[in-house]
């Protein structure tokens, strides 16, 4: 019997976990609305679904209604906001899990607030645009919703 450890019983280094919370708003054309990342940010040119960054003590919800407020200019109220699915995707520096909502009921017309563009898009037409990794998969889910 050997006295040194076996590399296979080592714990894996600790991993930054990420939680982000994003949003597909839906129009009564069944659009949803994708921001542009802005330059000079992580992943600048791809295309995603609006939200942002879970702060500590808050829920996902509150988390929507702050950021959709701070990057679209819209009051969502939390009865609007269904749960769809969720990302887990391992970037190299951090995983990110991000629960991803529906909402078709705010107030105010979505605005680029953060330097962003804003597209309306069909679920299916999603795929023809560049996205980050993460968001790739929930289109699926949104195609099969709407």
């Amino acid at each position: 019997m050997t006295s040194g450890a076996d590399p296979h019983d080592a714990a894996p280094p600790p991993v930054k976990v990420v939680l982000v919370a994003a949003c597909a708003l839906v129009d009564a054309d069944g659009r949803v609305l994708i921001a542009q990342r802005p330059p000079g940010r992580s992943m600048a040119g791809l295309w995603e679904f609006p939200g942002g960054k879970i702060e500590a003590g808050e829920r996902p919800e509150q988390t929507l209604i702050r950021e959709l407020g701070e990057e679209l200019g819209i009051v969502v109220t939390e009865p609007c906001l269904a749960p769809l699915t969720f990302a887990s995707h391992a970037y190299p520096d951090f995983h990110l899990l991000m629960p991803l909502f529906v909402c078709r009921r705010w107030s105010g017309t979505p605005s680029p607030l953060e330097g962003q563009a804003l597209k309306w898009v069909k679920p299916n037409a999603l795929r023809d645009l560049p996205m980050p990794p993460a968001d790739l998969p929930l289109i699926s889910h949104l195609m099969a919703l709407l």
